[in-house]
């Protein structure tokens, strides 16, 4: 047992020690390029639907603001297709033997 660990692993503060997982140069610029993707993708979803809300305050505006929500709502549908091309992506990259097969979190 090393010093600064229980029997148990569990580090001093009670907590289990992060798992470390290497990865590739290529899996790490798939996973932030989908990352990002997906972060303009959520922005865009936000900015969508607040200015078909604002719109949606003038009656002469009404028209306009329900594309807006139109809009927002094709780009809520594109938040699986990133995910799911993510996950196409990553399998599709060689894995060293033992990697896990989860992909982690999806953005």
């Amino acid at each position: 047992m090393s010093a600064g660990t229980s029997s148990s692993g569990d580090t001093p503060g009670g907590h289990l020690p992060p798992l470390v997982y290497k990865l590739g140069h290529e899996e790490l610029v798939i996973r932030r390029r989908y990352e990002v993707l997906s972060i303009v993708n959520d922005i865009l979803v936000g900015l969508w639907f607040l200015v078909g809300s604002i719109l949606f305050f003038s009656e002469e505006t009404t028209y306009v603001g329900t594309w807006f929500f139109v809009i927002g709502s094709v780009e809520l549908l594109i938040r699986p297709v990133i995910r799911f091309s993510r996950r196409v992506h990553l399998q599709r990259v060689p894995r060293a033997p033992g990697m896990p097969t989860d992909f982690g979190p999806d953005y």
